[in-house]
């Protein structure tokens, strides 16, 4: 198995997809967030409003930003033009919310990791709005459910 990030000495490198052809790539990560009883409750027409602002709202705002931001973060990331973010945020029950993140690209590299960064940026925000009602709150899972485009297509469900 070899690993893309690695040179031919051991080394990290930044894979070179000069030679790659531009093409239209989608990705959706999911993650469940356990909330709470306390914390749901506090919620009306699926929004809090509290001092900092509309929790989803500002999340999903965060979320984008962390999708634009993939680059700064991880290091072997490339720097990408996006042409779009969705975020949908979901109370799925008394105690847990489902948050997923489309990105959207017409590019030479996949947006897997523009996904899952935008996903765990929502729910951190959302954490930290809500940290002041509970602190139990726990992001149980994140993971890449599709991806378009490029040398292979993937849905995990």
């Amino acid at each position: 198995m070899t690993f893309t990030h690695i040179n031919k000495k051991g080394n990290p490198k930044m894979v070179n997809v000069s030679d790659k052809k531009i093409t239209k790539r989608t990705a959706i990560a999911k993650a469940i967030m356990f909330l709470g009883k306390e914390v749901i409750s506090h919620f009306t027409n699926e929004e809090l409003i509290t001092k900092k602002g509309p929790v989803f709202q500002t999340a999903i705002i965060a979320g984008i930003q962390g999708v634009k931001k993939t680059s700064e973060l991880i290091p072997m990331c490339h720097p990408l033009l996006i042409n779009g973010v969705d975020i949908d945020i979901e109370i799925i029950d008394s105690e847990n919310i489902e948050i997923f993140c489309k990105v959207t690209i017409e590019g030479k590299t996949g947006v897997e990791m523009e996904a899952l960064t935008g996903v765990n940026i929502t729910c951190l925000t959302i954490y930290d709005m809500c940290k002041s009602i509970s602190q139990e709150m726990v992001i149980k899972e994140v993971k890449l459910v599709e991806k378009t485009g490029g040398k292979s297509d993937i849905k995990n469900g």
